[in-house]
């Protein structure tokens, strides 16, 4: 049986081309924009803390902002 070679072996025609890749999925950015918003709002968090009380970041303030963080309700 005899091979022969045909022309969409030969080139890669525009219609066989990969499509390029949109960078991350939708899902990888949703879940990173959710993370980012969650860091911006614990930083908001912090920075009204130390206003409040005195804006010096002490062993005591560190272990409060902690406490605070870990206990909220939020998702």
């Amino acid at each position: 049986m005899a091979y022969i070679r045909t022309a969409d072996e030969l080139h890669d025609f525009a219609a066989t081309a990969a499509a390029p890749k949109n960078g991350r999925g939708l899902l990888s950015r949703l879940f990173e924009a959710m993370v980012e918003g969650r860091r911006r709002s614990a930083e908001r968090e912090i920075a009204a803390y130390l206003e409040g009380s005195g804006q010096f970041l002490t062993d005591d303030a560190e272990r409060e902002i902690e406490r605070i963080l870990s206990s909220s309700t939020r998702l």
